[in-house]
């Protein structure tokens, strides 16, 4: 393999001087050359603005070296405008977002090797309120990667994202493996991976740990010229930490997102578990989640989630929202400790539909500090944080459900909001097939409520 090491294009890695220009004069001789390995060598740090992938081009990060986030914004010189930080709606105010490493429309390209991708979140922290910070009002992407195929991410470790730390739009035959993805649990909108209208893609074997959502799957507004679905996703063998959720589809849904399976991932210490929150007018539909084991608690209201492990609603985003339909999810052999239980909410009837819990047993216990009795539903039209009682499952607006060896388990001194094993309203075709497990309180409460 062709091999252009950096600092023969006069990369200095001293920290401190901006390499981009060296390292993008070293991948487009790479790429023009006909591709090969651009070499990132051990022991410097290269201080960088935003670099562009090209075709044929695997950019290798070796062990002991870091590429860095520049913190000027002026050094980001490729930028568009997204709803990332705007509740799913366009930006028009923004000059766009920058991106530390993208690439567009490019073909058969790596990012690769044991070394460091430091996405410089900690540049964009305007305060700290001891549970989360205020950040500034403009913040880089550190990898966004748009229309490429034959995309292969692997054994890096990525660092600090100050944005969605990995984001992928309308890309095509996507390996993401054994990476590990190292945000700060504080730092709001630092999502691990986002795949954004992407078809075809493995997820395998990576660690994140990541303020918000660990990985994401979405239908954006601003990337609808990329493509349409998301699909044909395969998630396994992850270890994931989240302080929102860790394995999410939506909110963002402007095309569908189908045909999905997560498989063999433990969860611990998130807000939110498994989580389908659609927003919009589209539909999600044939997702799997398999062999899970689920730890979450409730953090503090800024962060949606009240430690639900298995979390479905069909809500839409703002009144004016039209909605579409969850349908067809399944889940199967999911052990799960947690400060709640499980969640799934249609706005109206006929939104939610197709349901299977099958082997999923739920120990519910309060001990975090932050208070319970309260569902998080944002967004939402109106107050998105209700006050209703905790139960085992909750479903509402929901057609065609089955619970097949699911079981429910009360911690010891339940509070007095730790109410029904299952509570249904409106539930058509409801299926109870070996349900175990009493109330929280079997004095005061029989096991099952039936509105």
């Amino acid at each position: 393999m062709a091999t252009y090491n950096v600092c023969d294009f006069g990369a200095l890695g001293d920290g401190k001087t901006n390499d981009a220009l060296a390292i993008q004069k070293t991948i487009d001789a790479c790429t023009a050359s006909g591709g090969g390995r651009v070499y990132v060598p051990a022991g410097k740090v290269f201080y960088s603005g935003t670099l562009t992938l090209k075709s044929n081009v695997e950019l290798f990060v070796e062990r002991g070296a870091v590429i860095t986030a520049s913190d000027k914004p002026e050094d980001y010189t490729f930028r568009v405008s997204t709803t990332a930080l705007s509740n799913g709606r366009d930006d028009p105010y923004t000059s766009g977002y920058g991106m530390l490493i993208t690439a567009i429309r490019a073909q058969n390209i790596a990012i690769t090797g044991g070394g460091i991708i430091d996405g410089g979140g900690k540049h964009y922290i305007d305060k700290d309120d001891g549970f989360i910070y205020s950040m500034k009002s403009w913040r880089p992407y550190t990898l966004f990667l748009l229309g490429s195929s034959n995309v292969t991410i692997q054994d890096v470790i990525i660092r600090d994202g100050a944005l969605w730390t990995v984001r992928l739009s309308g890309c095509e035959d996507v390996l993401i493996q054994g990476i590990r993805i190292q945000n700060d649990l504080k730092l709001p909108n630092n999502d691990g991976i986002d795949l954004d209208r992407c078809r075809n893609v493995r997820i395998l074997g990576c660690h994140i740990v990541s303020g918000d959502d660990c990985i994401c799957l979405k239908t954006c507004l601003e990337t609808a010229e990329w493509g349409g679905p998301c699909e044909n996703i395969v998630v396994s063998g992850c270890t994931l930490i989240s302080t929102s959720s860790a394995l999410i589809i939506g909110a963002e849904a402007r095309s569908p997102m189908r045909n999905v399976i997560f498989d063999s991932c433990v969860i611990s210490s998130s807000h939110r578990g498994l989580a389908i929150h659609l927003s919009e007018d589209s539909d999600v539909e044939n997702v799997i989640f398999s062999n899970m084991i689920i730890e979450t608690r409730i953090f503090h209201e800024r962060w949606w989630g009240r430690g639900e492990p298995i979390y479905i609603t069909a809500i839409p985003w703002t009144a004016k929202h039209n909605i579409g339909h969850v349908r067809r999810i399944r889940f199967n052999n999911i052990l799960c400790r947690s400060e709640n239980g499980v969640f799934v909410y249609g706005w109206t009837p006929g939104l939610i539909e197709e349901l299977l819990f099958e082997n999923v047993r739920l120990e519910v216990e309060k001990w975090s500090r932050w208070p319970g009795g309260r569902q998080d539903i944002r967004p939402s039209p109106g107050d998105g944080l209700i006050e209703m009682p905790t139960h085992g499952f909750f479903l509402k607006n929901v057609k065609d459900v089955t619970l097949r060896n699911c079981q429910v388990i009360w911690g010891v001194n339940p509070p007095d909001y730790y109410q029904y094993a299952l509570a249904t309203q409106n539930v058509d075709g409801l299926v109870l097939e070996n349900f175990k497990g009493e109330s929280a309180h079997p004095k005061r409460f029989p096991a099952i409520l039936q509105e």
